[in-house]
């Protein structure tokens, strides 16, 4: 092994610099063993400190009780690893009596002895065999000692992998996290079939998403020469796309499965996950012409089918029913679009587009509200946007799309407060209409709460209330002289020479 890879080695805390240590001895009993210098005296211990040592603290004494209990339980499952090693796995090969005393040592102090032969460690792990090939003799036993090591468990277990004949049965039910630690340690004694074992029991399980990013980070970190590898994060990763085509294609068959499809619950499920998704996905944008490709097939949609309804609605034979379930699901799946618009800050183009449905306002004119009260949630969703700043359009496009749809908004108002109450929030609604009607100049303010003001008064609470729009323009238009010229006497012009 060369020295930078031993090096690696003391860091991972596999061994320290005088941790790993053969000490031959011609003893008839292997069970004896004898160092080829007497260790060193034990250093004296540190002075006491009364103050910290004998008066520990409540932190203190709530941390050791913490950590008691999982450390107890490693100390028993390790006793019962051991049992089961001594007992069912060297006693069931014919490897003759042990000829080394390895000996793992944790940061905690917690010490393991294990009777193991060399051979196995030799023909297992290229570490041992370089280390202990060299000083080979027969009849020799070896002391070896691993030190600082994070988790005596997993190194005990590790050394236990390298007598089983079926380490995929071996490690089948182990979690992803232990399969990692148990790589980490392979790695570092250079266990290739180890390796290979949890490599390949990793390509085969499921991850959550914690534990996925666990083992990319993991695999990352370890440099592993191993066609398994490449092989594991396939299932996370994907050759970079030349283009964004593939990606858009994809998203336009999703969105375009959304608003086909023919299972009510099936579809709001999908919206809402799709939707999520996007959400989530801010610095992964789908491309403007496919979004609003798709809005144009919407609005298209959504033309003939109320143009359907309208030389329908007087044919007794026709479901009304199913007529106002028509509207609603191609409404419904506008709406959606302007959402996901929205929340690619894409809406600006739309609103103009909106403004423009002069056809599709009249059609919406013709149909009784209870059939056409869902369209009007894409108006409040446009003023919404627009109120909160998440769609910045010019003074003019604003103007148009109220007076486009806000009349149509006012008659649909009191059926969609009563049919949408769960879906619609009236005081979000309120509060967008208000701060858009107050982003227009004063004189269309005037215009648009004039006619406000008698609608609401015959209507109430069918009618949304912008009482705040309209004392703030009452503010502006009466009340405040914001144009008012300042007083010439209160200038001071002073020259210097």
């Amino acid at each position: 092994m060369a020295s930078r890879e031993v090096s690696t080695m003391i860091k991972q805390g596999f061994i320290a610099d005088s941790s790993l240590s053969f000490s031959p001895s011609r003893t008839t009993s292997p069970a004896k063993f004898s160092t080829a210098s007497p260790p060193p005296p034990p250093l004296p211990p540190p002075p006491s400190n009364e103050s910290t040592h004998s008066n520990p603290t409540l932190f203190d004494m709530m941390s050791d009780e913490h950590n008691r209990e999982p450390r107890k339980k490693s100390h028993a499952r390790v006793a019962q690893i051991l049992t089961e090693f001594k007992s069912g796995v060297v006693y069931g090969h014919s490897l003759g009596p042990s000829d080394v005393k390895l000996t793992v040592v944790g940061k905690d102090g917690y010490k393991v002895t294990m009777d193991v032969h060399r051979k196995v460690l030799s023909e297992k792990s290229r570490f041992f065999m370089e280390k202990m090939n060299p000083r080979r003799e027969k009849g020799v036993s070896h002391m070896v000692e691993i030190s600082e090591c994070d988790d005596v468990e997993i190194y005990v277990e590790t050394v236990v992998l390298m007598y089983c004949d079926d380490l995929k049965k071996k490690l089948m039910g182990e979690n992803v996290i232990k399969i990692l630690a148990l790589l980490k340690v392979s790695s570092a004694i250079s266990f290739d079939e180890g390796v290979t074992s949890c490599l390949e029991h990793l390509e085969a399980v499921p991850w959550s998403e914690v534990e996925e990013e666990i083992v990319v980070s993991c695999l990352e970190e370890l440099h592993l020469p191993d066609d398994s590898v490449t092989l594991i994060l396939q299932r996370v990763s994907s050759e970079p796309s030349t283009s964004s085509t593939r990606t858009d294609d994809i998203f336009l068959k999703l969105l375009t499965g959304v608003v086909q499809a023919k299972d009510d619950k099936a579809r709001r499920e999908m919206k809402a996950l799709i939707f999520k998704l996007l959400r989530e996905e801010a610095d992964h944008d789908v491309s403007k012409d496919t979004l609003y490709g798709l809005c144009h097939r919407c609005l298209t949609s959504l033309v003939l089918c109320l143009s359907e309804v309208t030389t329908q609605m007087n044919d007794p034979g026709r479901d009304r029913g199913a007529l106002m379930g028509e509207i609603a699901r191609e409404a419904d799946n506008m709406l959606w679009m302007v959402d996901i618009l929205i929340e690619k800050k894409m809406c600006d183009e739309f609103v103009k587009l909106w403004a423009d449905q002069r056809e599709l306002a009249n059609l919406h004119s013709k149909i009784p509200t209870m059939y056409r009260h869902e369209i009007s949630k894409i108006t409040a969703q446009i003023c919404v946007g627009i109120g909160k700043g998440r769609i910045l359009v010019n003074r003019e496009t604003r103007f148009a799309v109220l007076d486009t749809w806000l009349e149509a908004l006012y008659d649909d108002f009191g059926w969609m407060r009563r049919l949408s109450s769960r879906s619609l929030d009236r005081k979000v609604v309120e509060d967008g209409l208000s701060q858009t009607i107050l982003t227009l100049s004063l004189t269309q303010q005037q215009v648009i709460l004039m006619k406000w003001f008698d609608r609401f008064l015959s209507n109430g609470d069918d009618c949304p209330n912008v009482q705040r729009a309209f004392e703030v323009w009452w503010r502006r238009a009466f009340v405040r002289q914001v144009l008012a010229e300042p007083d010439a006497s209160q200038l001071q012009i002073t020259l210097y020479d």
